[in-house]
């Protein structure tokens, strides 16, 4: 990782807080572990990238997504943090997440600077205890698929499209749940993801307000961009 040479200033709220905004309409970042059990740890880097002079947004600040290889038996097709489950000589969450990211889109782990961790986030489906590692892309390398078995794309998606709040509203998957959603770049941004987008967004103090009362199926969601609901 870099060394810190002066957060910019338009990540230095972010980069003062270790957990994100909880509110009604975002349940995956106030979930926690049943009790008295521990959740396997996993890591996922969430990478800025945009002007490091700029006093607020700029307009060519981004984040850096994947999306899972079609052909996984679990979560594939979704759209996520480059991140994953914790190996033994990992340094730590943020190892861990590095580590990760270099894996599966080639990140230059030296052009990374951390910014904050925050509070870890329990996965259901999944089991995982994941924690979020804050981080900006002070020199950005070239990334791609490194792995077409675990993955096939990687893009740093502009926040200008993830803030626009026609690209916002609220899906309901079949078992129940809802929870904040994106529609960028030919994706949907659903589920942990889009939970941990949608609150660091907020707390960021980017956030425009956007209809939480759009509340769409799932199924056709995914329909509407190419993609297939799978368990």
């Amino acid at each position: 990782m870099t060394d810190p040479a002066g957060t910019p200033p338009w990540l230095s709220r972010m980069a003062a807080v270790h957990s994100v905004r909880d509110d009604a309409s975002n349940p995956v970042i106030a979930r926690h572990a049943p009790d008295g059990s521990t959740g396997r740890p996993a890591s996922v880097l969430v990478l800025f990238g945009g002007r490091p002079d700029a006093a607020e947004l700029p307009t060519d600040a981004t984040v850096l997504l994947t999306q899972r290889a079609s052909s996984l038996r679990q979560h594939r097709g979704q759209v996520a943090f480059p991140g994953g489950a914790a190996d033994p000589g990992d340094d730590g969450p943020v190892g861990t997440a590095l580590r990760e990211a270099q894996e599966e889109t080639g990140v230059d782990p030296d052009g990374v600077e951390l910014l904050t961790v925050l509070d870890s986030i329990f996965v259901p489906p999944s089991g995982f205890e994941v924690t979020p590692v804050i981080a900006y892309w002070r020199v950005p390398s070239e990334v791609s698929v490194v792995d077409t078995a675990e993955t096939e794309r990687v893009v740093a998606v502009p926040l200008t499209d993830l803030l626009d709040p026609v690209n916002r509203f609220v899906v309901r998957h079949p078992l129940g749940y809802q929870g904040p959603a994106f529609a960028v770049g030919g994706m949907l941004v659903w589920g942990f993801t889009a939970g941990v987008l949608s609150g660091v967004l907020e707390t960021a103090g980017w956030g425009a307000p956007w209809d939480t009362g759009d509340v769409r199926d799932l199924e056709t969601s995914l329909a509407a961009v190419g993609e297939e609901l799978h368990p």
